[in-house]
């Protein structure tokens, strides 16, 4: 079969029945991905009215963030782990109710340090739904289907993302930044309600949760992740140097002890599979290419244009727009096209965009940021259900909730370490307070250093582009079809009548 070959269905067509939990199923997870993204949006854009009300110097507020991505980026493989053990649907429901909790929490939040704490299990529960969604998914949908339903995660984070931006600011400003977590606890009470109904029942897998695996991990990612933050943000010392030299040394010890574990979180040996391989690292490689580029566009345009957050952040909304009308229509030619073109394609037009925003000086027309967010946000409807789909054809019944537990560590912790290259580059070229507080949004670049600042930024986009190239590169090699990994065991379908998960 080649790429352009059209997929033959393997499924009967699905009853009114099947078609209707099917409905239902896409609804609750693109709601709890919409939910996780406006919550990203809507915390940053929120940053420094929180800092004031909070009384908290701005190195402790940032946490807020940054213990969100760390938590999720360490616990999804685990989290997907635990849906294959105990059943995804039970499993997704419990971290929609977690991260609801965790919203009320944040809402409440007296002091700094409580609403840091609030957002540790906010991540919990965002990191159970992100690593069981595209099991929950995969399980679902026979496999010539499962494209459009990932284009609706894609659909879902879009939304999400342009929701926390057009709501940010509004609600900040008109009820205090509070509300941006009180208006979860409906909607995630509504959907618990509906999940316990509706969610598929399914049977436990012999499994087992990897201790070892999990406490390595999280050690290691922590480490580093910690070590390179204190870096960027305060210079070279040695204890931030101890700690990212430790952590790469704990990687070994992980990478050890799941060659050896029975039930490992990771299993290595699956990523000699030429197509998991490519496609999770073309994933990471996407993530850490292209998501410092909405960073690096909001030093720009906060730091040498003088634009405020919430106007920054609208000069962006196009590219969400095209994302979320782009994904599940690219999502369906995933299904009878195959992955490889789509993908590919979309990692191009990615590098095109970031190219694009290479060439912004201090006096270009605005004009060209939502023009050229046009281009990036219809490489990434593309890329995201073509890729999701190519790694998910290669998990079993079995392995469904670690396969997507581990691409959405990978995306988790690109995500963090963007956050840092930014930063780390930024502060190359202006003094290192200037760029953090920019960042924040607090503080606009001094007259006379901004033409060096955007030589920085330019820095940080060639490099976003190489990374991109090597995505692209990689995402051709894994080969022009996507066969499925065998099963040891024929998946389990739907129950045929609703019940509890």
């Amino acid at each position: 079969m080649t790429d352009s070959e059209p997929v033959r269905p393997s499924h009967p067509l699905p009853s009114a029945r099947s078609g209707l939990r099917e409905g239902t199923l896409l609804l609750l997870v693109t709601l709890g991905t919409l939910m996780v993204a406006v919550d990203s949006t809507i915390v940053i854009l929120a940053l420094p009215t929180m800092a004031r009300d909070l009384v908290a110097p701005l190195g402790t507020i940032v946490w807020t963030i940054l213990i969100y991505l760390l938590i999720t980026a360490a616990l999804t493989t685990q989290a997907g782990r635990v849906g294959d053990m105990f059943g995804r649907g039970r499993i997704y429901n419990a971290g929609f109710g977690v991260f609801t909790v965790g919203s009320a929490l944040s809402g409440f939040a007296p002091t700094a340090e409580f609403l840091i704490a609030a957002r540790a299990v906010q991540a919990v529960g965002g990191a159970v739904m992100f690593a069981n969604a595209g099991a929950l998914i995969a399980q679902v949908f026979p496999p010539e289907r499962r494209g459009r339903a990932f284009g609706f995660l894609v659909f879902g984070w879009s939304v999400g993302a342009i929701l926390g931006v057009l709501l940010g600011g509004v609600i900040t400003t008109a009820l205090g930044w509070r509300y941006n977590f009180f208006i979860n606890i409906p909607i995630g009470c509504l959907a618990v309600v509906l999940g316990l109904k509706t969610l598929p029942r399914s049977h436990r897998e012999p499994t087992r949760f990897d201790l070892a695996g999990f406490a390595s991990f999280s050690a290691a990612l922590g480490s580093i992740c910690y070590g390179a933050i204190e870096l960027a943000v305060n210079g070279v010392e040695a204890t931030d140097v101890a700690f990212l030299a430790g952590g790469l040394a704990l990687l070994v010890v992980f990478a050890f002890v799941e060659l050896r574990a029975p039930f490992p979180m990771l299993e290595l040996r699956t990523l000699k599979r030429r197509i998991l391989g490519f496609s999770l690292i073309a994933g990471f490689l996407q993530a850490l290419g292209y998501l410092s580029v909405v960073f690096v566009l909001t030093l720009y345009l906060q730091g040498i244009r003088g634009l405020s957050p919430l106007d920054s952040s609208l000069l962006l909304v196009p590219g969400y727009l095209v994302g979320a009308v782009v994904g599940p229509f690219a999502g369906g030619r995933v299904d009878r096209l195959g992955p490889r073109g789509l993908a590919t394609g979309g990692l191009v037009l990615m590098l095109v965009a970031v190219l694009a925003y290479s060439e912004l000086t201090v006096g270009s027309w605005l004009g060209w940021v939502p023009a050229i967010s046009l281009v990036s946000g219809l490489g990434t409807g593309m890329f995201f259900p073509a890729n999701n789909t190519a790694i998910m054809s290669q998990a079993t019944s079995r392995t469904f909730g670690s396969i997507s537990g581990l691409r959405a560590t990978l995306s988790n912790m690109w995500s963090l370490l963007s956050f840092v290259i930014t930063l780390a580059v930024a502060s190359a070229s202006v003094p290192r307070v200037v760029a953090y507080e920019v960042f924040l949004g607090t503080s606009d670049i001094p007259g006379g250093i901004g033409g060096s600042f955007v030589t920085g930024l330019h820095a940080a986009l060639y490099g976003s582009a190489v990374i991109l190239a090597i995505a692209a590169a990689l995402s051709w090699s894994r080969g022009p079809t996507a066969p499925h990994a065998p099963e040891t065991r024929p998946a389990e379908a739907p129950p045929a009548s609703p019940g509890g998960s």
